[in-house]
């Protein structure tokens, strides 16, 4: 079976090749190394090149193949010239092909050797475009992209944004402004927002410009604590620790601002039922969140005594059923009185 593959990848007619890629798709992990080894990769990169719907669908399956769980076979494909052809197929008119090829970008972002290349091909610019629907200006697949691609594209920057090198690149592609528009018109406690959370906390704690335009964007801070509020838990510790490197970059510019917007009950609830890294966030956003400069000195200090007091119940750890809930509840009566 692995030589009748190798022959007809390499000197096969169309049917063959097309064959001998699903024939690999299916051999073992120890068979697909030895033929990684023996250089298939190169004849399936020229399949890709072709206009031939079959023989493009089958090299991109045998490609994910190769690449799964093997970082040496990652950076064989992606040597062989693979990255310009992916992003090439990104603005092709089929949506199936489109899903395949950012789902071969994401395996192979995943190493860590192959990020500044991928990056240097100009593929965060594409990828990018590509969450904007700007890709497909010139056909009708912008308005059908599908929850998966969206997701396999944001998973792919979120590997690329692991390396330092290439924060640079992400803040000025206008990828921030297309997150921030996802998370407004998604639902909050998605697998999808979850994703987008964790790339732009990523990008915000790495970059200080990336961390000011996030902080000046119009409707940022509210998506913020709309996804403390409705998020899922992982949500949730991705976007207070958003809200808490914003206030932390200028504590009195943006202070007031993310008090404005609602903060309190959902950043107090989180404190106590958020994940571990949850509640250590949410209770230091809310120790720079407590002196409120329109407060009174007097009214000030017995705010703050309040909050400490009541935590200190939190920590205390009750086990009365309902009581975390009940100090919860008191803290929001009576900071707002």
């Amino acid at each position: 079976m692995e030589e009748l593959v190798v022959e007809n990848l390499f000197n096969g007619e169309r049917e063959a090749q097309v064959q001998a890629a699903r024939d690999l798709s299916k051999l073992s992990s120890k068979q697909r190394h030895k033929l990684a080894e023996r250089g298939v990769t190169a004849p399936l990169i020229l399949m890709l090149r072709s206009q031939d719907y079959d023989a493009i669908e089958a090299a991109l399956f045998a490609l994910l193949s190769l690449a799964f769980g093997s970082e040496r076979n990652k950076i064989r494909i992606m040597r062989s010239g693979a990255i310009p052809v992916l992003l090439s197929l990104l603005q092709c008119q089929n949506e199936a092909l489109i899903e395949l090829a950012i789902a071969a970008m994401l395996i192979l972002s995943s190493c860590t050797a192959n990020k500044l290349a991928i990056a240097s091909h100009g593929a965060i610019q594409l990828l990018v475009e590509f969450l904007n629907g700007d890709y497909a200006s010139d056909n009708n697949v912008s308005s059908s992209i599908s929850l998966q691609a969206k997701f396999d594209a944001i998973a792919t920057l979120h590997n690329l944004s692991t390396c330092h090198q290439i924060i640079p690149s992400i803040v000025s592609s206008g990828l921030l402004f297309s997150l921030l528009q996802l998370i407004h018109s998604s639902e909050k406690s998605s697998e999808l927002v979850e994703k987008i959370m964790g790339l732009l906390e990523n990008v915000v704690s790495l970059s200080e410009n990336a961390l000011c335009e996030t902080a000046g964007m119009g409707g940022a801070v509210r998506a913020l604590v709309e996804t403390i509020e409705e998020g899922s838990p992982q949500c949730k510790e991705h976007a207070a620790g958003i809200l808490l490197l914003i206030c932390q970059s200028c504590r009195e510019r943006y202070r007031g601002i993310i008090l404005r917007e609602g903060v309190m009950p959902g950043l107090l609830q989180l404190s106590v039922d958020g994940t571990w890294r949850a509640k250590t966030v949410a209770r230091e956003l809310l120790l720079l969140l407590r002196d409120c400069p329109t407060y009174g000195s007097r009214n000030k200090q017995s705010k703050n005594e309040l909050i400490q007091q009541i935590m200190q119940e939190i920590d205390a750890g009750e086990n009365v059923e309902g009581t975390t809930l009940r100090l919860v509840e008191e803290m929001i009566a009576r900071l707002s009185t």
